[in-house]
Order: structure tokens, then C-alpha cells, then sequence
């Protein structure tokens, strides 16, 4: 039995992610919603969700003794971020007046603050094309350029553009996703992205964590 967990750390739609795991999940598969660290470090896939503010994330996550933890997994399992859960594994934020993440991906989370000069609206909301930037597992059977929804008002900026394996484009070109060894993040909100977003996520449950 193949176990994957989705971390609960009070923030996020935890259950549209497990309804959309257990969606495209087979029956060899169990989905499990947990904060508890002994069942986090059992299972055998993690996903690392997330919506709201990177200082309260941050908080909770101390607070439940979960970020080593989290550092500990995003190197050894094939392991999922998620919007604020992407957000989150970067250094630093501009959110917040600044905050720190847990820099398991070394870069900065920036403000969409040329957004509005070109008369776009903050957050950058609503679906979105993304562009694939590398072959990765978990891209299989997700035709190019395919269309993702987004709801995010900073975007991610890795100090090295190789962690690259998604673009899109809203005020300036920014990364959708990042890849690094066994971990795998995306800006977009793949459990609202209909066909595409349910492919990646069962790329992600068949992924042994290669690239």
C-alpha cells in the first residue's frame, strides 16, 4: 500500500487536495490528511499544500515541530508543494514586511508590485498558461502551454533559474514551478486545475522521486 501525505498545518484546502488525490489515486493507494510527524516520515509521498500569509505559515509550522521535519522530507521523498507551500521552501519573503522561509530552495518570494502600472489587478487570479521548461515526470501527458488556475499575490525567484520547470507570464515572466532532486512545487493550484491539474497530481502519486 502506497501512502501519501497531505501535511495539515491549519492552512490550506486540505480536503479539495485529498478529494483531488483520491480522484486519480488507484486502490493500492491511501490518502491521509496529518500533522503527526511519525506518520509524515512513514509515508512514502508528501504533498506540502498551503493558502494565506508565509508569517502565520511559518508560525504554525514551528509550532507543530514540523519544519525540520519538512526540511528533513523535501530531501528524501518524492515530495509536493503547493501555492504557499511552493512560497514556503524558498529563503525569504517580501510578505509580511519580510519573513523567512525554510530555505530548502534558495531564492526570494517577490511582490507583484509592477502589476499595476500595466493595469493588471493584484493578486494575479484566474487561469493561466504555463509553460514547460523542462521534461519532467511529472509534466507526462500535460500538453505544453496547458492552462492552470492561479491565486497569488507574490510570485517565487529561485537564485538558480536551472530550478526552473514551469513559466508563466503576468506583469513579467515568473516560475509556475520548481523542481529540485526529489521535490517538485508549483505556484498554481493544481486540485482547481481540472484535466491538467489532476494528471500532474497522478504523475506526482507514480513519481519515484527521479527525474
Amino acid at each position: 500500500m502506497r501512502r501519501v501525505a497531505v501535511i495539515d498545518y491549519g492552512m490550506g484546502n486540505l480536503r479539495s487536495v485529498s478529494k483531488a488525490l483520491e480522484a486519480v489515486a488507484d486502490n493500492d493507494t491511501q490518502i491521509f490528511i496529518t500533522a503527526d510527524p511519525f506518520t509524515i516520515r512513514e509515508s512514502d509521498h508528501i504533498v506540502f499544500p498551503g493558502v494565506g500569509a508565509i508569517r502565520d505559515c511559518m508560525e504554525e509550522l514551528k509550532k507543530l515541530e514540523l519544519d525540520k521535519l519538512i526540511s528533513e522530507m523535501a530531501t528524501q521523498k518524492p515530495f509536493l508543494g503547493i501555492c504557499l507551500g511552493m512560497q514556503a521552501l524558498l529563503t525569504h519573503s517580501q510578505e509580511n514586511q519580510g519573513s523567512d522561509g525554510l530555505g530548502i530552495i534558495n531564492g526570494d518570494v517577490l511582490y507583484f508590485d509592477n502589476a499595476f502600472e500595466q493595469g493588471l489587478k493584484v493578486p494575479h487570479m484566474g487561469w493561466n498558461e504555463v509553460e514547460q521548461t523542462i521534461t519532467h515526470p511529472l509534466w507526462q501527458d500535460i500538453p505544453q502551454n496547458s492552462r492552470f488556475y492561479f491565486v497569488h499575490s507574490f510570485y517565487v525567484k529561485p537564485a538558480d533559474e536551472s530550478k526552473i520547470s514551469g513559466r508563466c507570464h503576468y506583469a513579467l515572466p515568473f516560475a509556475a514551478a520548481l523542481s529540485q532532486e526529489n521535490l517538485f512545487a508549483v505556484q498554481f493550484h493544481p486540485e482547481k486545475s481540472q484535466h491538467a491539474g489532476l494528471q500532474l497530481l497522478k504523475n506526482f502519486i507514480n513519481w519515484d522521486g527521479q527525474s
